[in-house]
């Protein structure tokens, strides 16, 4: 089964800190990959992507700063390492490739082998 296998969410508090990470199955992490979340009630949208040629990244307004995206090719893996949390950052989590030319803009209806997701919470 080709689809992308997230780990790593959990429950923290405000200003901590969680390591997601994504493992390419049946398929090769290449081009661009991305992070994607939903939260209750609202629209999945984009966090963070990485070309995984050259590991240019780009970034959601709301987390630049506080994300970090890189990825590791030997391993087929995508990693995004989130500090500072904040309750609003509470949401599901996901791990998809991103097709072609819209990595830099995180369009969310231009991804594949999405994942099960991994459970972000935030406390206050």
């Amino acid at each position: 089964q080709v689809q992308s296998v997230e780990s790593g969410g959990g429950s923290v508090q405000a200003g901590g800190s969680l390591r997601l990470s994504c493992a390419a199955s049946g398929y090769t992490a290449s081009g661009c990959m991305g992070w994607f979340r939903q939260a209750p009630g609202k629209e999945i949208q984009g966090v963070a992507a990485i070309y995984t040629a050259d590991g240019t990244p780009y970034y959601a307004d709301s987390v630049k700063g506080r994300f970090t995206i890189s990825r590791d090719s030997a391993k087929n893996t995508v990693s995004l390492q989130m500090n500072s949390l904040k309750p609003e950052d509470t949401a599901m989590y996901y791990c998809a490739q991103v097709l072609g030319i819209y990595c830099p803009t995180l369009r969310v209806d231009k991804i594949r082998y999405r994942g099960q997701g991994t459970q972000v919470t935030v406390s206050s």
